[in-house]
């Protein structure tokens, strides 16, 4: 057997396991975080009845609900099918995770939506989760307290106030650096700044949708403004054209 078809045979063996354990995991980290919640409610005799129950999920349903939807088609070009599976069990996708899948590809040379770019963005991913729980476990568990004692409550402050505007402008520069796509960077920004700027002043009732209709923007808007290539135009040509092989 070749190098080339053991990898094949690698790589499909992979998919068919990622496609029955994935779910499962998913399906098992839910069960165990809504057993959770529910014993919070109703196993500890604070009252919550099951109609604030279904008015508290109807609330973050409306807020979140699309981002549940917008999320994972924003993230799986640049992580791939299995470490999509390892990012939403661990959850801090776009402020830890996705920078780390970004990084490792971007420093491997390796452009996202590509099998090794998929493979790279899980090790990052498993990486970035060990580092998590290492520092979580040192800093917060056992120096947690003493530490921000000995912070100035200034220093504090101005962290909280910019730490994740910076999180996600270093996620951005490093998306921009690792797709090479100026023509879709630029389209970007633009739908960006006109739907932050301009659409959510005009209509302040999709504030909280502001994210996901920029997504979904931009996607559309950059289909649409895309290089055409000779690949590209057979893809959109009807399926009945003529062909001009023989004329």
């Amino acid at each position: 057997m070749s190098t080339k078809t053991a990898t094949f045979d690698g790589l499909a063996q992979f998919d068919r396991t990622t496609s029955i354990w994935g779910p499962i995991t998913l399906g098992l980290g839910f069960l165990v975080s809504l057993a959770a919640a529910l014993f919070a409610a109703f196993g500890t005799g604070l009252g919550i009845t099951g109609q604030e129950v279904w008015t508290a999920f109807g609330i973050v349903f409306a807020t979140f609900g699309i981002i549940a939807v917008v999320e994972p088609i924003s993230y799986y070009p640049i992580l791939g099918r299995s470490a999509m599976y390892q990012a939403f069990m661990i959850g801090n996708i776009a402020n830890k995770l996705l920078p780390s899948a970004l990084i490792a590809q971007t420093d491997l040379g390796e452009k996202p939506g590509t099998r090794r770019a998929e493979l790279i963005a899980g090790a990052a991913i498993i990486g970035a989760a060990f580092v998590h729980i290492i520092t979580l476990i040192i800093l917060v568990g056992f120096l947690g307290t003493w530490l921000l004692g000995l912070l100035p409550a200034g220093l504090i402050a101005v962290a909280r106030l910019y730490i994740l505007s910076a999180v996600f402008g270093a996620v951005t520069v490093q998306a921009v650096v690792s797709m090479k796509n100026a023509r879709t960077t630029i389209i970007a920004a633009v739908v960006s700044a006109i739907v932050v700027y301009g659409v959510v002043r005009l209509a302040p009732v999709l504030t909280n949708y502001a994210t996901a209709v920029s997504v979904v923007a931009v996607i559309i808007v950059a289909w649409f403004a895309r290089k055409r290539t000779v690949a590209s135009e057979a893809i959109d040509a009807p399926a009945d054209a003529p062909s001009s092989i023989g004329h």
